[in-house]
């Protein structure tokens, strides 16, 4: 089983995939940006070949370096779970005629405003939405929405370019900020509880499902510094009647979309009502530590049970479903570099050994710039067998845990 795997170091959860492909029992051929020798040592050890290509990003420029290789490789599978590029990964294998999701098929996943108009021929509801490219379409788009509404990107990954605007006033303010995109989604504000619906699907259907809450809306994290960011991956999904219609959902878009084999990331609402809400999907691992949050909340090794799925058709590990299993960002309060932690003793008193991970920005180093990554200046990522004590761990990561720069 020969599988060309498109960016096997970055983002640093595709060092896990690259792993996990090796482990059961695949050739990995890898494909990146940068010189080989700058790839990790422990991501060198799991491939078989390398190629250097001058850019990941410009699907034709790509694919003229990519395929010479390719086709005297002849992969059984072509890979990619990095956002920017899975539609070149489709193109890739349409083109060496490899199974595997089409580019069309991908597209739904990618583009937002495509997306949501499949879902609503499939009876599926979404926000009321409208592709916008110029100042006056945004305007007549909002003012047929109603405000509030959202502004995201068509093919965009995480909360990047994504605002909330709740005015006519507040809508001039917001596009001068998005002047940098050709085009953008404008839809509906969902007011409720946001969760994920994250599965690795083989043959269409989930072979492991997982639900995770966020605090706040990552919308909301996005635009005010101080919030420490934080996600609680349940512990038994099916065990929480409050987000049975959301699972209930998400196969239903599964099943909309296409989707075949691989990983899959949705991000849903739970209105006060309790009508739920679908946000977007992707095909690819979501990012943020959330795999790490799967595994630690169930005790199994999810980079490989996917590769096992891609490769195999099969899923052998048995998620064990012990563990709440939190996650929390931590932005360091001030500017210039970090010169105190506190809180950190009380936290791992607190947890034992149920802090299962922590990075922190070092004291004397640069605080990060809190607006280009969610990890900010590090995580702590907590799991405890009771629902009320993993929050209350989570709350005080949020509250105690902080950072100070200076």
């Amino acid at each position: 089983m020969k599988v060309l795997f498109i960016s096997p170091h970055y983002p640093e959860e595709m060092q896990g995939f690259t792993r996990g492909l090796a482990e059961v029992g695949a050739q990995v051929y890898a494909v990146g940006d940068v010189p080989e020798a700058q790839l990790p040592g422990h991501v060198r050890k799991y491939i078989s070949g390398y190629l250097r290509v001058d850019t990941l990003f410009d699907e034709a420029a790509a694919l003229a370096q990519i395929l010479p290789f390719a086709a005297r490789l002849q992969p059984d599978r072509v890979e990619c779970l990095w956002e920017p590029c899975v539609l070149l990964a489709a193109a890739l294998r349409e083109r060496l005629d490899v199974p595997g999701m089409s580019r069309d098929r991908v597209l739904g996943f990618r583009d937002k405003t495509l997306m949501k108009t499949r879902l609503i021929e499939a009876g599926i509801r979404v926000p009321h939405f409208a592709k916008i490219r110029t100042a006056p379409e945004a305007f007549a788009a909002a003012e047929s929405i109603g405000y509030p509404v959202v502004i995201k990107p068509i093919a965009g990954a995480g909360s990047a370019d994504t605002f909330r605007v709740d005015s006519q006033a507040a809508m001039e303010g917001v596009l001068r900020q998005i002047g940098h995109l050709e085009e953008a989604n404008l839809e509906e504000y969902i007011d409720g509880e946001e969760y994920t619906y994250d599965t690795v699907t083989i043959r269409g259907n989930p072979a492991f499902e997982s639900v995770t809450q966020y605090y706040p809306k990552p919308m909301e994290a996005r635009h005010q510094e101080w919030v420490s960011p934080a996600q609680l991956t349940l512990r038994d999904p099916f065990a929480h009647p409050e987000v049975h219609a959301g699972i209930e959902l998400g196969r239903r878009v599964l099943t909309a979309l296409g989707m075949e084999t691989g990983f899959t990331h949705m991000e849903w609402f739970r209105k006060a009502s309790g009508e739920v809400v679908f946000g977007e999907i992707a095909a690819r691992a979501p990012g943020g530590k959330l795999v790490d949050q799967m595994n630690f909340a169930n005790d199994l090794d999810i980079f490989r049970e996917w590769a096992r799925a891609v490769c195999w058709h099969s899923f052998e590990a048995t998620p064990h479903r012990r563990y709440y299993c939190a996650a929390v960002f931590k932005r360091a309060i001030g500017r210039g570099r970090v010169n105190a932690i506190r809180g950190l003793d009380a936290l791992r008193r607190r947890c034992g050994r149920g802090l299962v991970a922590l990075e922190l920005t070092p004291v004397g180093q640069p605080r990060r710039d809190w607006r280009n990554t969610l990890i900010g200046d590090g995580f702590a990522i907590i799991r405890h067998p009771d629902h009320h004590e993993a929050l209350r761990l989570m709350g005080q990561a949020i509250s105690d845990l902080r950072l100070y720069a200076g």
